[in-house]
């Protein structure tokens, strides 16, 4: 992208974290927005700060929603001319034992971080492909390279994420279209603030040292942007995190492998199935057995 100035943008999740630094860096290089959130105050606040030297217009928008999401997008379509740049920045996580996940708790995260983008994307893509310097921009997280335990639909989600952005790039690139996937470490933002937790109800934040600021993921999503850049990697952990998946996958699975707890749970399910089959068994078999 040769220049930001005069560019619209269409921005999901601005109203705190990577989204809001996101809509200050680039109103600060000329471009008009279109914000999207689900929190008012906070998207009221953004557009406050930004001020008048570019226009920008906000959406209180359920992502969960694909109702909700078709009457903004609508919305867009009624009072922007055109579209330039797309960040499908929002996102949601789930903290917790895969098996305790409800359905509902896994539609939710997959709506927010994966289909919302999805639907959004679908929409505007007719309308990119007629702009001579458009781009799309996903943020997909180291997380949707490397998984952990405990944060499952957090990591399909991102995991599916990365894969739409490289589809996309790979069909829309020869058409003109920038794409470009963010997948940055640990920020310091409120999404594990927010993230649901089953267990002692909150979600275990990484130590500050590990974390990115939200403007530094923002300054570098910028500038992934100008130069389409097909993925960045963000943070010194995320970094060898991708280089361990890459040369080393088997030291990672012995992590996510590795308990001091395995060996006596093994034990525990065996006996119980021991006890299961003990239980079922005919009493005439026992006495047999017993008199053999």
């Amino acid at each position: 992208m040769k220049t930001f100035d005069n560019k619209t943008v269409f921005l999901t999740g601005a109203a705190s974290g990577i989204g809001r630094e996101l809509a200050l860096q680039l109103s600060s290089l000329g471009c008009n927005l279109y914000l999207v959130d689900i929190d008012e105050t906070g998207l009221r606040d953004v557009a406050e700060t930004i001020g008048q030297k570019v226009q920008v217009r906000t959406r209180v928008c359920d992502l969960a929603d694909p109702a909700a999401i078709s009457s903004m997008l609508l919305d867009f379509d009624r009072n922007a001319d055109v579209i330039d740049v797309l960040i499908n920045n929002a996102g949601v996580l789930y903290y917790g034992p895969t098996h305790a996940m409800s359905q509902d708790q896994w539609d939710w995260v997959m709506k927010i971080n994966l289909l919302a983008a999805i639907q959004i994307t679908n929409h505007f893509l007719p309308q990119l492909m007629e702009r001579p310097d458009a781009h799309i921009a996903n943020m997909c997280s180291i997380s949707g390279m490397v998984a952990g335990g405990r944060f499952a639909a957090y990591h399909t989600s991102k995991f599916g994420l990365i894969g739409f952005t490289e589809a996309l790039r790979a069909e829309y690139g020869r058409m003109g279209i920038g794409v470009t996937a963010i997948c940055p470490g640990p920020v310091r933002t409120r999404l594990y603030e927010a993230g649901v937790a089953k267990e002692n109800g909150r979600v275990p934040t990484p130590p500050a040292f590990l974390c990115a600021s939200a403007a530094r993921v923002a300054a570098l999503t910028v500038k992934a942007i100008r130069r389409n850049r097909r993925q960045i990697v963000i943070t010194p952990m995320a970094h060898g995190l991708f280089q361990l998946k890459r040369f080393a996958p088997g030291l990672i699975d012995f992590a996510n492998q590795f308990s001091r707890k395995k060996k006596r749970r093994l034990a525990e399910l065996q006996q119980k199935e021991l006890e299961r089959l003990a239980s079922k068994a005919d009493p005439e078999d026992v006495n047999l057995r017993r008199v053999a």
